[in-house]
Formats: C-alpha cells, sequence, structure tokens
C-alpha cells in the first residue's frame, strides 16, 4: 500500500510537519466543481486536505471537455462529483470524499450545514444561488473564498485576488454588489475572491443548448489553483 506519507513528502519539506498536519485536520466545503472547482479540488487533494466535500448536480457534457479536469470523452454522461470522487481517491485512498451531486439554492442550503466547516469556497455560477452562498457563507465561522467570473478571459496574468468589494473589472462582482444593494442584504464580514478584468467577446454565435460564454484551461484551471491557495496559506498560518 502506498504510504500516505511519502504522497506528501514533497510538501512537508516545503511547509514542515506541523503545518502539514494542519492542512490534513481542515475540513472544506466546494460548491461547483467545473472548469475552476475541478482544479480547485484536485489541488486541495494534492496539498494534503483529507476532508473535503464536493457538491455539483450536473453531468459531464462533451462541451466541459476543453476545460473540466475529470471530463474526458470517456466520461461524457457521467454524474460530475462522482467521477471527481474517484480521480481524487486515487490520487490519496485515504482522504474522505463527500461527493453531493445536488444544487444549492434557497430550498437547499440547509442541508449543507455550513456551520461544521472550517472552508467555504464557492465555484457557482448562478447569480441567484451564489448570491445566497455568499450571505450564508459569510454568517458563518468558517473561511470563504469565491471566485468570480472566469469565462471570456485568456490572460492568466491578469488573474488577481482582492477583497470582494474591491474586485474591479468583472461584471459576475458589479451584478452580486447591485444584488446585494438592490435586495438591502450584505455579506456579514468581508471575503477574499479570484476574478481578472479582462473581458473578451465570443467570436462565435453561443449555441442555444449550451449558453455558457467561451472559457479555456487555462485561466480557469488558475482560477482554481489560486483558490486552492488561499486555503492552504490561511491553513498553515
Amino acid at each position: 500500500m502506498i504510504e500516505e506519507q511519502n504522497i506528501f513528502r514533497r510538501a512537508e519539506l516545503l511547509l514542515g510537519d506541523e503545518a502539514m498536519k494542519r492542512i490534513a485536520g481542515k475540513r472544506v466545503i466546494l460548491f461547483g466543481v467545473g472548469g475552476v472547482g475541478s482544479w480547485c479540488a484536485e489541488s486541495l487533494i494534492r496539498s494534503g486536505i483529507r476532508q473535503l466535500t464536493i457538491v455539483d448536480s450536473d453531468r459531464v457534457s462533451i462541451t466541459n471537455i476543453n476545460r473540466q479536469l475529470m471530463a474526458t470523452t470517456k466520461t461524457v454522461g457521467q454524474v460530475k462529483v462522482d467521477v471527481l470522487k474517484e480521480r481524487l481517491l486515487s490520487i490519496n485512498p485515504t482522504a474522505e470524499i463527500t461527493a453531493m451531486q445536488q444544487v444549492f439554492t434557497a430550498e437547499t442550503a440547509d442541508s449543507f450545514e455550513l456551520d461544521t466547516y472550517d472552508y467555504i469556497i464557492d465555484a457557482i455560477d448562478s447569480l441567484k444561488d451564489k448570491a445566497l452562498l455568499i450571505l450564508m457563507a459569510t454568517e458563518t465561522q468558517a473561511r470563504f473564498f469565491s471566485s468570480m467570473g472566469a469565462a471570456l478571459k485568456i490572460d492568466p496574468t491578469r488573474i488577481r485576488i482582492a477583497e470582494f468589494w474591491e474586485v474591479a473589472g468583472d461584471p459576475l462582482a458589479r451584478a452580486l454588489r447591485n444584488r446585494f444593494k438592490h435586495d438591502k442584504a450584505f455579506p456579514r464580514r468581508k471575503f477574499q475572491c479570484v476574478y481578472s478584468d479582462e473581458l473578451l467577446e465570443n467570436k462565435m454565435p453561443i449555441d442555444p443548448d449550451d449558453k455558457g460564454n467561451g472559457s479555456i484551461a487555462h485561466v480557469t484551471a488558475v482560477f482554481g489553483f489560486m483558490l486552492s491557495g488561499l486555503v492552504v496559506q490561511d491553513a498553515i498560518r
């Protein structure tokens, strides 16, 4: 059997034994395992996180293959969280991965028991559901990190981290702030976001059956890795 200690030997050399123990003891929940979230999940597990809950209601589609970690021609049609869980366990078989094929909505929100986690990560696309998660997550004691829009971008050097109210040039952040102001409901505390101020246009018409904007792996993956980095850096402080 592969020893877990050997899996993380290089990380341990960099961070130290005590830091690796702190990372291993953290409970993380990740909402959305698409172009951003799937890479975040893999990075978390490779960095030593052992208790990870992944939440997504979708199945792998052919259009996911260009940017989502678990999406291949062999996994099309399969449940995303199930395929990703299998991959994550192949990295660390002793990890505790909970795969939830659900969507975070006002109706399901209480079932996730957000108060039981050390870290909550938002990689949700839906504006309504994302706004709700932000409001609920910032009411907990958990550290909360959020991804803004990763589509319509190609330059990874323009990806940044900023506090939500300081994010500039991102339409999703602007829409969220407008929603909070309209509803007069605001996040209870500050939180860090991964974002980019780059905004390109689609060069092809959007397929009515697949309304997502153009996106590419080297950008969405960097978003995911930066979210994971925020967790690891915070965990070892």
